[in-house]
């Protein structure tokens, strides 16, 4: 148990060292991520600039030409076999999340212990299904632009994911994932400020995550912050953190986000993106 106070105490006073110098040491794992995202925000950059990132990362591409292919984009299946043209296909904000959810998947497996690749794989699969969501919700209600919920849905654990990889260098903190679970649930918020800031998303993304005031009440969703937080909380694979903090009230935020509709209408909503959710789940962990 000294140990892994000391060695909290250690990850502590690093992060916080981090944070006040704004400086994050990211994990390699997030480099082609980051590389991705610099070159779709210049406007100078070509396809062919990008697509050359994209081929550099096997898994990556596979997961491009995958989600290229899938109907929920693809509808009048043409199929689609170059990185090029699945690029071209799926747009710069999908290519965006989908690079980050393959370099969070690699990150999932980086860790030395069961029990950490555990959580980190339950981490990675809630984090999919939110960004499904919220694509999903966005498209169906058409009051925000779906690839942009689905890199915000992507990106609305980007902190616990941080601290996840980060980690590693802390080996002690495996001995304990209860007491590593409030270690994550202290730092995730300021950790993902920090991590939105330096990957210098647009302010349409930042705004999403009010951690003060998550939910506006509306229905249904007319924001970008509620559908995330709507996608959270009807993302069907919980967060890991959650179960080992005891927080399993998903359902009853749900019901009281929703009290104010008829529940054959939120079940209409539900059943009309779950389609989509499943076509972009299907395409991203396949």
């Amino acid at each position: 148990m000294q140990e892994f106070e000391q060695q909290a105490q250690a990850f502590a006073n690093q992060i916080e060292e981090e944070l006040q110098e704004g400086r994050l040491n990211f994990p390699t794992a997030l480099d082609v991520s980051l590389r991705i995202k610099k070159l779709a925000d210049n406007p100078e950059s070509t396809l062919d600039e990008i697509a050359a990132v994209v081929r550099a990362e096997p898994v990556l591409s596979a997961k491009v030409v995958r989600m290229a292919n899938a109907v929920l984009l693809n509808p009048y299946g043409a199929q689609i076999t170059a990185v090029n043209e699945a690029v071209k296909r799926i747009g710069l904000s999908a290519l965006r999340c989908l690079a980050f959810a393959v370099a969070a998947e690699q990150l999932a497996q980086d860790h030395r212990s069961r029990e950490m690749r555990l959580v980190a794989s339950g981490l990675w699969m809630h984090t999919v299904d939110v960004a499904a969501w919220s694509y999903a919700f966005a498209r169906h209600l058409r009051s925000v632009n779906p690839d942009t919920a689905m890199l915000a849905g992507m990106m609305v654990d980007i902190g616990q994911f941080f601290l996840l990889a980060r980690a590693a260098d802390f080996p002690a903190l495996e001995h304990n994932m209860a007491r590593f679970a409030e270690f994550v649930s202290t730092w995730d918020e300021p950790v993902g400020r920090a991590v939105l800031e330096a990957f210098e998303l647009p302010e349409t993304i930042l705004d999403a995550f009010q951690y003060e005031d998550p939910y506006g009440g509306s229905w249904p969703p007319v924001d970008l912050a509620d559908i995330v937080f709507t996608a959270g909380l009807a993302a069907e694979t919980p967060n890991p953190f959650d179960t080992l903090l005891g927080l399993n009230n998903r359902g009853g935020l749900l019901a009281a986000c929703t009290a104010g509709i008829d529940k054959d209408k939120f079940s209409e909503l539900v059943e009309a993106a779950r389609e989509g959710r499943q076509e972009l789940i299907s395409a991203v962990v396949g």
